[in-house]
């Protein structure tokens, strides 16, 4: 009975969402194709996209939980003995539905709030928007309860116990937490965290769970600030390129552009020893702040290459340890919504900060390469091909070789923006697939909407609550106080660099990294100027720190967005990703230790 309720539930929440990619899709398209060939905008694309986004981003997350898709840590849960790993799996479906349970009535109360709020091109009321909230919440917390029902009771019911005794001691325990100040944020957010990603809980409602457990204990902040943040953590338009590149990636593996460009890489690079690792950093290179999203780049990327390089014997831990490292690397490559954002907050000149981003980017690529070359040491290589053969393949490959370019062109043409280019690449797909590669599975495209909408689901919930939980970091003083610590540290300029340094790989790691850049710029700027360090340079060595502690585990989100792109369990690549990150740290010391390199072509 509860099976045939839960496939009735989940084929009643996968059709429209499907639907709403598809939508999505043809909305962008049409404002392109509105302005750039009939010079008549269409007003409300961008309007109706941000709205139909919301709804995407929420049942897409229902999605990913009803397919158990929602990224999670199970390398100590896997090593559990069977009752204990069942009372793992019970607590990683019931920390989610007690997360659900507090944020649905706030989410109700928030979209209710959003009702006298008129959309501008539209002229709905924002409660269609914002209805997404706690419609998503309602079907996850079903989805959940549903699950929780086909486990044995006599767990579940230890499980409530231990939660609610945790609760309880928590609410008595909030004074006292309360009078400690800021150390409380180690209990709540190093302590409780870690013991919830440890324990198999899924991330993005661990990093919830938390932000709710530090408000409701320590603070009087009304809780709707929570949906709130979430809500603008998902919202961003520029993330819409998120789910629009995942489904071109499928969309190129499927109408065989993928074969094709495979083909030719391998023809070319093939013989070389780590040839396909180099192939996947230089793509990471170029295709980098195409989307202004690093999981769209990295969605744009994976999809062509996995499938070959798994074929050639790459494990895929390595294969998505360096997907992820390659997210890191790219972080200073304009056009980087993060060099944009970080010019705008600090005043400093984007062009200065596009020009020092390159160089910066190349030198953690050589690093990458250097030890990619020494991990695949083991891996098959195959023979050197002919130019003969590689002249072959490069004609065949070219309609799909052509896509990025396509890509960059549109966006540097004003064509369309960095969000809209993706239906672009799209269309282009499409059309190539089924006039050139003559190879278009129609059967195959629900499946790969409703994989879109999952993955992108699974992605979007972690930035939402990873938004809302910098928030409250913010909130709780914690960022001044590190800014007049990090001012005092001895040394000048050397040592206010190596602090700058620890304290955004750290900090990378907790709040994403716009806001990192946003809460902590404008404080950190002024001093690191005062001190004599140019300012194009301390924006490179910033940014470069805060990407490897935003795809370093166990916290950083990135990593857990690289495996989500790359459908690679997180155990995978936590033991193998650390060499790389050490690359990265080697390359990023160089960038610090030589300012040449960020500032050398200004």
């Amino acid at each position: 009975m509860i099976a045939r309720i839960e496939t009735g539930l989940r084929n009643a929440v996968e059709l429209p969402t499907a639907l709403l990619v598809l939508v999505e899709i043809l909305v962008l398209l049409a404002g392109v194709v509105s302005r750039f060939v009939f010079h008549h905008p269409f007003v409300w694309s961008d309007e109706l996209a941000s709205i139909l986004f919301l709804w995407l981003a929420m049942l897409g997350s229902v999605v990913a939980l009803q397919r158990m898709q929602h990224m999670r840590l199970t390398a100590v849960v896997s090593h559990m003995t069977p009752t204990r790993r069942e009372y793992a799996e019970i607590l990683a479906v019931t920390v989610p539905a007690l997360f659900l349970v507090i944020l649905l009535p706030i989410a109700c109360e928030y979209a209710a709030d959003e009702y006298y709020i008129e959309t501008p091109a539209l002229g709905w009321s924002n409660i269609v928007r914002a209805g997404a909230i706690p419609v998503g919440c309602l079907l996850m917390l079903a989805s959940c309860l549903l699950r929780l029902a086909q486990f044995r009771w006599q767990p579940v019911l230890g499980v409530l116990a231990v939660l609610a005794v945790l609760a309880v001691g928590l609410f008595f325990a909030g004074p006292s937490l309360k009078a400690i100040g800021n150390w409380n944020l180690a209990f709540f957010f190093v302590f409780l965290l870690g013991a919830g990603v440890l324990l198999g809980v899924p991330i993005g409602f661990t990093f919830g769970t938390a932000t709710l457990a530090f408000l409701m204990c320590v603070t009087r902040v009304p809780l709707t600030v929570v949906v709130s943040r979430m809500d603008e953590g998902m919202s961003g338009l520029i993330l819409l390129a998120v789910p629009l590149f995942v489904f071109l990636g499928l969309l190129i593996e499927m109408t065989g552009m993928a074969r094709a460009m495979v083909a030719f890489l391998a023809g070319w690079l093939g013989h070389v020893r780590g040839g396909l690792y180099y192939v996947l950093l230089g793509a990471m290179y170029l295709v980098s702040g195409i989307s202004g999203s690093k999981a769209a780049d990295m969605a744009a990327v994976a999809p062509v290459l996995f499938p070959e390089m798994k074929r050639r014997g790459s494990n895929d831990g390595e294969m998505v340890s360096i997907l992820s490292a390659s997210g890191a690397m790219s972080e200073t490559i304009p056009p980087s919504l993060v060099l944009i954002t970080i010019g705008s907050v600090t005043s400093i000149s984007i062009v200065a900060l596009f020009t020092g981003g390159l160089l910066p980017g190349l030198v953690l690529a050589i690093a990458l390469g250097i030890v990619a070359r020494w991990r695949s040491r083991n891996e098959a290589v195959g023979e050197r091909a002919s130019w003969r053969e590689i002249r072959r393949t490069f004609i065949i490959a070219l309609p799909a070789l052509l896509l990025p370019f396509v890509i960059r062109s549109a966006v540097v043409e004003g064509v369309a923006t960095a969000t809209e280019v993706s239906t672009i690449g799209i269309a282009y797909a499409v059309v190539v697939g089924l006039l050139v590669y003559r190879q278009f599975e129609w059967k195959r495209l629900y499946p790969m909407l409703l994989e879109t909408a999952s993955l992108s689901g699974a992605i979007l919930l972690i930035i939402g609550t990873a938004t809302s939980m910098g928030w409250a970091l913010a909130q709780s003083g914690f960022s001044r106080e590190l800014a007049h610590a990090m001012a005092a540290v001895p040394g000048g300029h050397f040592g206010f660099m190596l602090i700058s340094i620890v304290a955004f790989i750290v900090l990378g790691s907790v709040l994403e990294g716009i806001p990192a850049i946003v809460l902590f710029g404008p404080l950190l700027f002024p001093i690191a100027r005062a001190v004599g360090i140019h300012e194009v340079h301390y924006a490179m060595v910033v940014i470069l720190a805060m990407g490897i502690g935003l795809f370093a585990p166990p916290l950083g989100v990135g990593y857990y967005a690289a495996c989500a792109i790359g459908q690679v369990s997180p155990d995978a690549g936590m033991t193998r990703i650390w060499p790389y990150l050490g690359a990265l740290l080697v390359g990023l010391l160089a960038v610090a230790a030589i300012p040449w390199l960020s500032i050398g072509f200004l």
